[in-house]
């Protein structure tokens, strides 16, 4: 086996990116204070062609340097939107007709390899805080839970990780 050049790859430009069609998936940051988790979550949103991402709170948006240095341009190319309040964003997305899904270890959430996704249906899903997770009342607006299922010491993920995981499901179901 031989490693692939970058030259190899065939990545999209970012105009083509934007132009490509997206799975029907929006991803919230629900007050995610590292900037590198928010801009590891671009470049997975970017890799697997996800709708868009909706920053809330303090949660930084670009452009900024930090957030760069891990997005590495999917800052550009992702479509982005910022909400003061995660509950306007909410709000938006129930009105626009998208079923929101809260990652968090809550009761009666669905585990991650026993979701079963609409292909016809449209999709947010929330990720929270690295310390406090996601806020109790954005859980209470949500459709569902969905839940990693975790086997160690650790009682969770770090928020990159845990959007990955949740993002490679997601686009194995809806693309």
């Amino acid at each position: 086996m031989r490693v692939k050049k970058i030259t190899e790859l065939n990545r999209l430009s970012v105009e083509e990116f934007k132009s490509e069609p997206k799975i029907p998936l929006i991803i919230v940051l629900d007050n995610v204070r590292s900037l590198n988790n928010i801009g590891s979550v671009f470049r997975t949103s970017d890799a697997f062609l996800v709708e868009a991402v909706y920053l809330c709170g303090i949660t930084a948006t670009p452009p900024n340097v930090e957030i760069h240095k891990t997005a590495l341009g999917a800052e550009n190319s992702v479509a982005w939107a910022y909400y003061s309040d995660t509950d306007q964003a909410v709000e938006e997305l129930k009105k626009n007709g998208y079923t929101l899904c809260a990652v968090e270890q809550a009761q009666n959430s669905i585990m991650l390899d026993e979701l079963q996704l609409d292909s016809k249906k449209k999709y947010a899903v929330v990720l929270g805080n690295e310390v406090k997770g996601v806020q109790q009342d954005v859980v209470s607006r949500c459709d569902c839970c969905v839940e990693i299922p975790q086997y160690g010491t650790k009682h969770s993920l770090n928020v990159s990780v845990a959007a990955g995981m949740v993002i490679w499901e997601f686009s194995k179901q809806l693309k």
